[in-house]
């Protein structure tokens, strides 16, 4: 008899076997089974791999074969993965409330969540420009760069300020990406980050996926304390902060001139990195903006990243980390590790929007309409809801930071407002321990335009009212 009608011959057999077994009975083992049926041992083998294949039984190595769950005849050619439970232990893995793209929204929504802009705030044309100037370039499809196409490192660096170089950029794809290769090269798993308190959700997730620890370090109207930020360094051992200097997600806050210096100061004689995230540099409305900690920094202890995704639109996932030294060495070897270089299209195009006129426009025209945006939900939440406390008359950024009444709480008042049409962000998540009190993140510029911003606040105040007073 051929190998091949042997195996089946035997897998016959079996299958008739099982099916007088219950669900989690043992198999002979494959001893038992060569010697009653006279068989080879790869024969056995190949009937038994042919049974696995069927989903009449389950190995586990080291312990023997067993018949396997059946399914019910109306779950027939239903997929089963809750065997990746166990594969998975010890392996879990929590995203947090990551402040990604916002989920879709009923009709009739008027979004207050996410921290995009509107696709009428978006310099769609100028991208679409820039995109059909790139795909015209000879070498537009050759491989990138592991660093970043050079015209677009120098336009980074220039944005840096200071003494940055193009050598000391390091292209991203976005800056979401940027975090997590930032806190998986910079510190390992079970170590301490210290973190603003609140702070951008999307950071805390990176941090935890990397294994990292938050650790909270309170902030006030002047940003984060550098006391408090001293303390946590010598209580911890800390060799790593995150932080969001100007126009910071959620307060909107500003890191004063003074406490720039000291903050940087006190990171240094900590032996610590400083991870600036300057994400809102192209979002002020109309002020002066203070310069990048990276600006000044000599000694490599700023680590500075930037996005053009904010400013332009979801899809352009292209940012930059600029850092000297070492960990800069340490962020290209992680490149060739995790994706070789970013999508060299793309970088053409970025250099094709940022070396236009279009750009500077645009930004100027996105300056006034955050600025008219903030003022318009600004007054508007004032005269609907003038025991909501805000935090900060923000000079850039896209959100307000409202402090609730004692009586309300921020996920109460998310469902109430969802029910009546607006979408906004509970604050609870912002924070990387227990909130100190109820906060909202109110964004104005996913919005249609300003006139929809006075129509949420109305909306607002009628979702509060349904909750009462104590």
């Amino acid at each position: 008899m051929s190998d091949g009608s042997s195996t089946e011959a035997l897998t016959a057999i079996l299958r008739t076997g099982i099916a007088a077994l219950a669900p989690g009975d043992r198999l002979p083992s494959s001893r038992e089974l060569i010697t009653r049926h006279g068989v080879g041992p790869v024969t056995v083998s190949r009937a038994i791999a042919q049974l696995a294949a069927e989903g009449m039984v389950v190995t586990r190595p080291g312990s023997g074969t067993y018949v396997a769950d059946r399914r019910p005849a109306s779950d027939e050619g239903a997929a089963d993965t809750s065997w990746q439970t166990v594969a998975l232990a010890g392996r879990s893995f929590d995203p947090g409330a990551a402040d990604g793209p916002s989920e879709e929204l009923p009709p009739g929504t008027i979004a207050l969540s996410g921290g995009y802009l509107h696709e009428s705030l978006q310099p769609t044309r100028a991208l679409g420009a820039a995109l059909a100037r790139a795909a015209r370039r000879p070498d537009a499809w050759h491989r990138a760069p592991a660093a970043g196409l050079a015209p677009l490192r120098a336009i980074f660096a220039r944005q840096a300020g200071g003494t940055v170089d193009p050598e000391d950029v390091l292209v991203t794809g976005g800056g979401q990406g940027a975090l997590s290769m930032l806190f998986r090269a910079m510190a390992a798993p079970g170590s301490p980050l210290l973190v603003e308190s609140p702070t951008y959700p999307g950071a805390l997730a990176a941090a935890r996926a990397a294994g990292l620890n938050p650790v909270a370090v309170p902030m006030d109207g002047d940003g984060i304390r550098p006391d408090l930020l001293a303390d946590a360094f010598a209580m911890t051992g800390a060799r790593l902060l995150y932080c969001q200097p100007t126009f910071h997600n959620p307060t909107g806050t500003v890191l004063s001139a003074e406490r720039r210096r000291q903050v940087a100061t006190v990171a240094r004689a900590a032996g610590a990195f400083l991870i600036e995230d300057d994400f809102a540099r192209h979002l002020g409305h109309g002020a002066p903006l203070p310069r990048p900690l990276i600006a000044d920094d000599r000694d490599g202890t700023v680590v500075h990243l930037t996005s053009l995704t904010k400013p332009s639109s979801p899809s352009l996932r292209i940012g930059a980390i600029v850092a000297r030294g070492p960990v800069m060495h340490r962020l290209r070897g992680m490149r060739l590790v995790d994706d070789f270089f970013i999508a060299r299209p793309l970088q053409e195009a970025a250099v094709e929007l940022l070396s236009a006129p279009a750009w500077d426009r645009h930004l100027r025209a996105l300056s006034t309409a955050l600025r008219q945006r903030a003022a318009a939900l600004t007054t508007a939440l004032g005269r609907e809801l003038p025991d909501w406390a805000l935090a900060c008359h923000p000079a850039g950024g896209l959100h307000l930071w409202l402090r609730l009444p004692a009586h309300l709480t921020d996920t109460a008042v998310a469902d109430a407002a969802r029910l009546h049409g607006v979408s906004l962000d509970a604050g609870r998540r912002y924070f990387p321990t227990d909130a100190p009190a109820a906060h909202l993140r109110v964004g104005f510029a996913a919005a249609a335009d300003p006139a929809e911003l006075t129509e949420a606040a109305r909306r607002l105040a009628t979702a509060a009212r349904t909750l009462g007073r104590p």
